[in-house]
């Protein structure tokens, strides 16, 4: 082989679109197709001063010195492709991607980053197309071949590389110039979490899965903690999506040890909101006619809600599943793939053998993350060879063990392996073997840190699913008590990979995997300090809610919303130490601090399900369990459980009154009003208001006064006398705008609106309506859109666009199955002249626009209601 430039180099890859599919229909005659296709492309990158330097199948990678010299390579071999005339009546369609960066060897192979981003970028492509990177485009964009031309393709996000990638398309004339949309990650409803490092090889491994996920609905991979099922998971999940049009979905269970709680991730993840119907139904309703791919992590630990998969797979038979687990299932259908180590190299090998193995590769790779001028050599190559002989091939330990780098040379490193790993004695010893190695190797890093990093990696393991920097500072820290400061400690874990940190909004999160974590819980255990820690962990998640909560309705609410999102599996291990500890004043200031949350943010069946845990004896003082009661109230109005919210504001109301604060006793009243209302009990829904209306007006509480004069005119509204409820609703406006109190302003807004529209005042609907909808988009609140989409459809109709009309009465009719609201049909939302405009376009024409309506994203639905551009997603 030529020898191999470094430095800036521009890499081409190609592949052959189908080729699977080739290789079944034709046999053994495909082989020599794939060696002329081999000798046509080599051919053209050989005319223009390239190297090819690497062949998987019938993928072939080259190298070029020059940029324009990779186009023209391409460009060429395109042309012959076309021109060849194939055996058998196929067309051999190759697909090509291009990229700029750095070639930096390994033995006789490029490894970093960049060799695996041409990779990524072709496979966006489909066959005959030629896919260029940003980097490229800069060095050619005035260099292109003779009847070649750039096609701006726009950002995509491609598989395993954090940031989104500029893409053009090279366009060869004569040839095919039209191609279906990019297989990128945008492509595809999705939730897969960015990857921070390139996945390294197991292409094989690879295919296979996903060939087992065609053929299969249910495919559980299995194995010891360490092997990479989750990488490989997500992996496949994206190589797959382009099979899933309705969506891939990623759901963290690492966390949940309940099984009735998988349910409700799985609704968490698709972006429903829960509801009073079980989350069992919900996911079942929302994935009936859809074909999804859902990806469920970490399932050892909750087995028997194999049922539950069990149950989703026959509901919804469109659905796939990829579970990563320990242990399989053992349920019907399911199809297991034990996930194996990395091949394990020999020490004896070549150098060029030693840079193949893909356990080396990963090791090198890693280090060089850590220590940019690492290189693999002759020298160090059966040292690390031996590292990875010695780790078993399991990934995880391998990232352990090539973070060291920066401290000790690879020699260094294995031999520090052999005196620690040899005796296998860090783990239970019925546990695996390959489990136990890892062990060891995570002991063998923690060993190596001093006693106060030690002390700091202990505490951060009562942390579920990471901290923000405040959170570690207040629960691992002072100083004082942990031998240095804590954003100090950090730093240093991270540089050992024991943690990970990623830019939340500009902060920085600190994150441990799962296998870690582990370990460092039952070291913080040994050491006796477990019960402190949670102690502390519950108490700092405790302060986060009650700042949080006042902010829930403010104006800077979706931050503040978004922020408990990332932090509920601390939320939930808080209240889960709080209720087995019978901390439950705690729990219940937990609880009331959190429902507005779970209530805008979809998970009202978890939440009920918890504030009633911390309500469950006579706990908690007064003042904690009136708030958790009123918790208890919303959480069950907003599902329609007029009775149970009754029953809890009734009990606040009462322990207010005890207590004797004004201001409490009015805000309760308040609430009693609207389970009333939904019942028809208006004498009591009367005498609670005006108590309430007294009581603020004697506080001289503005915003007390305007909620109260609010829930007078709903009760109105819904009592059908519009004037009376526009007479209260309007002067709202002016209060809550003056108060700079969006989240009242809105549902006031919407009130004139609907009002208004009942009254027969068609004119004065958009104007109030048009403002609500900003308000509740901005923050994210479903039930808020669907109200306002059901009035947008009902308008259309009066106003004689009945496309309109019936095209959003389908979206209303689809959202309203998928999260259940009931509140929905309380509020007399019923879209009016819905049946007068079916008949008049027709039952069928009326029955393809429900269903184009119901094909609508939540962006597209409120757009096409308001009459503006699609609005994107925050």
């Amino acid at each position: 082989m030529a020898l191999l430039p470094t430095g800036t180099v521009t890499f081409l890859f190609t592949d052959i679109e189908g080729s699977t599919d080739l290789v079944q229909r034709l046999g053994p005659s495909f082989d020599p197709i794939v060696s002329r296709h081999r000798a046509l492309i080599e051919g053209a990158v050989g005319e223009a001063g390239g190297t090819v330097f690497g062949s998987e199948g019938d993928a072939l990678f080259a190298v070029f010195t020059s940029a324009p010299a990779a186009v023209a390579a391409a460009t060429n071999a395109q042309r012959a492709l076309s021109e060849e005339v194939w055996p058998e009546g196929i067309d051999v369609a190759v697909r090509m991607g291009l990229h700029t960066g750095e070639g930096t060897l390994g033995g006789d192979n490029y490894l970093g980053l960049d060799v695996h981003r041409v990779a990524r970028i072709a496979a966006t492509g489909h066959g005959g197309q030629v896919v260029i990177s940003d980097a490229t485009h800069a060095l050619v964009e005035h260099a292109l071949p003779p009847g070649t031309t750039l096609r701006d393709l726009g950002r995509h996000r491609l598989k395993d590389l954090a940031n989104p990638e500029h893409l053009y398309q090279l366009s060869v004339s004569g040839l095919r110039h039209r191609f279906p949309p990019l297989r990128t990650l945008d492509a595809t409803p999705n939730n897969l979490p960015v990857q921070v490092t390139s996945f390294v090889g197991r292409a094989e491994l690879i295919q296979e899965v996903e060939v087992l996920v065609g053929q299969h609905r249910l495919v559980t991979l299995t194995g010891p903690g360490g092997t990479g099922k989750t990488r490989l998971a997500l992996e496949v999940a994206a190589g797959s999506a382009d099979r899933f049009p309705d969506g891939v979905f990623f759901v963290p269970l690492a966390s949940i040890t309940d099984p009735e709680l998988v349910a409700p991730a799985i609704v968490s993840a698709l972006g429903l909101v829960a509801t009073a119907s079980h989350p069992v139904t919900r996911v079942c309703d929302h994935l009936a006619n859809r074909s999804v791919l859902l990806v469920l992590d970490n399932f050892e630990q909750i087995i028997p809600a194999g049922g539950l998969v069990s149950d989703l797979l026959q509901r919804a038979p469109d659905l796939s599943i990829i579970v990563t687990s320990r242990a399989p299932l053992h349920v019907a259908g399911e199809q297991e793939m034990p996930v194996p180590t990395l091949p394990i190299p020999d020490r004896s090998l070549s150098l060029e053998d030693i840079a193949a193995n893909e356990a080396v590769t990963l090791f090198v790779e890693r280090a060089m993350a850590a220590k940019p001028s690492f290189s693999l050599t002759a020298d160090n190559a059966p040292a690390i060879a031996e590292i990875a002989a010695r780790l078993d091939g399991l990934p995880l330990a391998i990232e352990l063990a090539a973070a060291r780098v920066k401290l000790l040379p690879p020699p260094a490193i294995a031999a520090r392996l052999e005196s620690r790993l040899g005796l296998l004695a860090g783990g239970a010893r019925d546990l695996p073997q390959r489990q136990q190695t890892l062990r060891d190797a995570i002991a063998w890093s923690y060993d190596l840190l001093d006693e106060t990093a030690r002390r700091l990696l202990r505490r951060m393991s009562v942390f579920v699913g990471g901290a923000l920097l405040d959170q570690a500072e207040e629960v691992c820290g002072p100083a004082a008590d942990l031998g240095a400061e804590v954003l100090d400690g950090l730093g240093l874990l991270v540089d050992q990979s024991l943690l990970r940190v990623e830019d939340r909004a500009g902060h920085p999160r600190f994150e441990m995997l799962e296998t870690i974590r582990e370990f460092a819980w039952e070291q913080l255990g040994q050491q006796g300090e477990a019960e402190e820690l949670q102690r502390r962990h519950a108490h700092a998640y405790l302060g986060l809610v009650e700042r949080a909560a006042p902010n829930l309705t403010g104006r800077e609410r979706a931050s503040w919303l978004d922020g408990l999102e990332s932090e509920h599996d601390n939320l939930r291990a808080a209240l889960t130490w709080a209720d087995s500890s019978s901390e439950q004043e705690l729990g219940q200031r937990l609880a009331a601090g959190c429902w507005r949350f779970w209530q805008m943010r979809g998970h009202l069946h978890e939440g009920r399900a918890r504030v009633e845990r911390m309500l469950a004896g006579a706990g908690g003082t007064p003042a904690s369990r009136a708030a958790a009661l009123e918790a208890a109230g919303g959480l069950a109005y907003w599902q329609g459980d007029a009775d149970a919210a009754l029953a809890f504001y009734r009990d606040s109301l009462a322990l207010q009154r005890e207590m004797g604060e004004p201001a409490g006793i009015a805000d309760a009243a308040v609430n009693l009003c609207f389970p009333h209302a939904l019942r028809e009990e208006w004498d009591e829904f009367h005498r609670l208001s005006e108590e309430a209306l007294a009581i603020h007006r004697s506080l001289n509480d503005r915003l007390g006064v305007g909620r109260t004069l609010w829930t007078v005119a709903v009760g109105a509204y819904w009592r059908g006398d519009y004037a009376e409820a526009l007479a209260s609703f309007e002067p709202s406006v002016e209060l809550f705008r003056e108060l700079d109190d969006p989240y009242w302003l809105g549902w006031s807004l919407y009130m004139v609106a609907t009002a208004n529209f009942r009254a027969g005042r068609l004119h004065e609907v958009r104007r109030y309506l048009d403002e609500a909808a900003d308000l509740f988009w901005e923050a994210k609140d479903t039930s808020g859109i669907i109200l306002h989409v059901a009035e947008y459809a009902g308008v259309a109709i009066a106003e004689g666009d009945a496309e309109r009309g019936l095209r959003l009465a389908g979206w209303v009719a689809e959202q309203r199955d998928l999260t259940g609201t009931s509140l929905v049909e309380a509020a007399g939302n019923q879209i009016e002249g819905l049946a007068e405009a079916a008949a008049g376009v027709g039952l069928e024409e009326a029955a393809r626009l429900e269903s184009e309506g119901r094909r609508m994203t939540a962006e597209e639905a409120l757009s096409h209601a308001m009459g503006t551009q699609a609005r994107s997603s925050r």
